[in-house]
């Protein structure tokens, strides 16, 4: 059976963001951020609260986390559906206590035809919906490095 979007040369597209958890939570480890995957806390408006579970985090050190491991499309265009996902990250950003820190980590996707990575491409077209103090880190898989582009 063909799966148009399934992740080529992957089991199923939960697994890659499995994976793609793992390697933020390793990676964040190396520099000294200690998480644990799917922390819930208390999230929501007006006074009214929901348990939400974040990918990871730390309650001790108020540190929540969103990973995000999605590419430009196979012809290279804007995965619209994916950004709406992103933005509903940064809705549970912006109802989540202010006291922790917030980042969002995303896999590096650089498109050619844009000159741009798909984090870039974000930050530039959503900047209006990216809540204060929400960082966003985009990870390079093949480096194993992560670089800070929006606080």
């Amino acid at each position: 059976m063909s799966k148009p979007f399934q992740r080529v040369d992957s089991k199923s597209n939960a697994q890659v963001g499995k994976d793609f958890e793992l390697s933020a939570q390793q990676y964040l480890l190396s520099i000294g951020i200690d998480l644990v995957k799917d922390i819930k806390i208390p999230v929501g408006i007006n006074g009214r609260l929901k348990r939400h579970s974040f990918d990871l985090g730390c309650l001790k050190s108020k540190v929540i986390v969103e990973c995000k491991s999605h590419k430009w499309t196979s012809g290279d265009n804007v995965p619209s559906a994916k950004l709406t996902v992103w933005n509903e990250a940064m809705y549970y950003f912006l109802a989540a206590p202010q006291d922790f820190r917030k980042i969002m980590f995303v896999l590096r996707d650089f498109s050619s035809k844009r000159r741009e990575t798909l984090a870039e491409y974000y930050i530039r077209t959503y900047t209006h919906l990216i809540p204060e103090g929400v960082e966003i880190w985009e990870y390079d898989d093949t480096a194993s490095k992560a670089v800070q582009l929006f606080i």
